[in-house]
């Protein structure tokens, strides 16, 4: 692996919309750039919602003809178009 890609899974380009919830922040939908067996890119542009590197969010797929489950994840990376996510149970 070079220094460039440090991730241990592949990602794969996905658009979903995902319902994130944060204890201090609220529920928002965002929409999803990719995602991976650790974890989610979530796109966040033009908006207040704002989270740190160690927040811990629940999120939920959106959309699904059944409720979809609700993940624990972790904000392992912020950028200036959205957070890196990481399944907490990873």
């Amino acid at each position: 692996m070079d220094a460039h890609n440090r991730r241990d899974h592949l990602r794969t380009a996905l658009s979903a919309r995902v319902l994130v919830e944060h204890a201090r922040l609220g529920s928002v939908i965002f929409s999803t750039r990719d995602i991976s067996d650790g974890g989610v890119f979530i796109v966040v542009t033009g908006s207040d919602y704002a989270l740190d590197v160690g927040d811990c969010v629940k999120v939920q797929v959106q959309g699904l003809p059944v409720p979809a489950p609700i993940r624990e994840m972790i904000v392992v990376r912020q950028c200036v178009d959205g957070y890196g996510l990481q399944f907490a149970d990873v």
